[in-house]
C-alpha cells in the first residue's frame, strides 16, 4: 500500500512531462521563428540605393529582399538575417557591407516581412538556394559572400556547403539546432520533438571556402560551444577562423572594434588572424 502514493505521484510528472513536450511540438515554429508580417504597400526608407526584389517559387511562396546597391560593387553579400523581426530591423545592417563597397541582397524568409509562404526545414533551405542563384544570374561566384546570422547560419552553411562562393561568414551560428533547445531546457526528447534540426555541422563537413565564425563566450542563445562544434566539422584543410569574443553576448558582437575589423579584412579577401 505504501507504494501507491508515489506511483501516484510518478504517474502525475510522466503526464505532465507528457503534456510538456505535447505543447513544444505544436508551438515551435512560434519559439523558433519570431515572424513579423510587413504590409506588401510598405515602403522602406533606408540611406542609399536599394530595390525590392521579389522571386516565386514552385509550391508558390512568394519571397522579397531587398538589393542594396554601389556605385561600383566589388562584390555581393548574401546576408541572411536572425530569427526575429524583418527586413525593417536588419536592413540597419546593410551599411556595415556598403561602406566597404559591396552590394547587399538580404531577403526574408517565408513568413518574414513581404515573403510569404508555407513553413518547412525543406523549403527554407531551397529558398536560400534561389536566392544565390538568383544572385549567380549577375555575379560568379568567386564574387559573392555568404553571410549567415545565428539563424540565418542555418540558411548560409548549407548553401555554401553545395557552392564555391567567395567565403562564408557566420556571426552566432549554432552546430545543430538541438543545442540551442537543450540550452533553454535540457530534459526533452528534442530529437522526436523538433520538426526543425538545421545540422549546420554535418553541411559543414562539405565546406570548401574560407570559413569565419564570429562568436561571443558569453552566449546566452546559442551556447559558445555550440559553435565550436560547428568549426570542428570544417574540414581541417579549408581555411577557416574561429573569431570569440570573451564578453561577447548574442547580439553585441558589432560593439566590439575586433568585430568591424576583422569583417574588413575578410571582404578584402586578407588574412584576419581570429583568437
Amino acid at each position: 500500500m505504501a507504494m501507491w502514493p508515489i506511483l501516484i505521484i510518478l504517474g502525475l510528472l510522466l503526464v505532465l512531462y507528457t503534456g510538456l513536450c505535447a505543447v513544444y511540438y505544436l508551438i515551435q515554429e512560434r519559439l523558433i521563428f519570431v515572424r513579423f508580417i510587413v504590409d506588401r504597400n510598405h515602403r522602406f526608407k533606408f540611406r542609399g540605393d536599394h530595390e525590392e526584389v521579389e522571386i516565386s517559387r514552385p509550391d508558390g511562396a512568394q519571397l522579397h529582399a531587398l538589393h542594396f546597391h554601389v556605385a561600383t560593387p566589388r562584390g555581393v553579400v548574401l546576408y541572411f538575417h536572425g530569427n526575429t523581426g524583418s527586413l525593417r530591423r536588419w536592413g540597419k545592417r546593410a551599411p556595415r557591407f556598403t561602406k566597404q563597397g559591396w552590394d547587399v541582397l538580404m531577403p526574408d524568409p517565408r513568413g518574414y516581412g513581404k515573403s510569404r509562404g508555407r513553413l518547412s526545414e525543406r523549403a527554407l533551405i531551397d529558398d536560400a538556394h534561389a536566392w544565390y542563384a538568383h544572385l549567380q544570374a549577375r555575379w560568379p561566384e568567386r564574387d559573392i559572400v555568404l553571410y549567415g546570422r545565428s539563424l540565418g547560419s542555418a540558411f548560409a552553411v548549407p548553401v555554401a556547403a553545395t557552392g564555391s562562393p567567395r567565403a562564408l561568414v557566420l556571426e552566432s551560428p549554432f552546430a545543430d539546432l538541438i543545442d540551442v533547445a537543450r540550452h533553454y531546457f535540457a530534459y526533452l526528447p528534442y530529437g522526436v520533438l523538433l520538426k526543425y534540426r538545421f545540422d549546420n555541422a554535418t553541411w559543414a563537413e562539405r565546406l570548401r571556402c574560407p570559413t569565419h565564425i564570429f562568436h561571443g563566450m558569453r552566449d546566452q542563445v546559442v551556447p559558445y560551444a555550440s559553435a565550436l562544434r560547428l568549426y570542428s566539422a570544417i574540414p581541417a584543410g579549408v581555411p577557416r577562423e574561429m573569431i570569440s569574443f570573451s564578453k561577447g553576448h548574442h547580439s553585441d558582437l558589432a560593439r566590439f572594434a575586433r568585430f568591424h575589423r576583422v569583417l574588413r579584412a575578410v571582404l578584402r579577401g586578407e588574412e584576419a588572424g581570429g583568437e
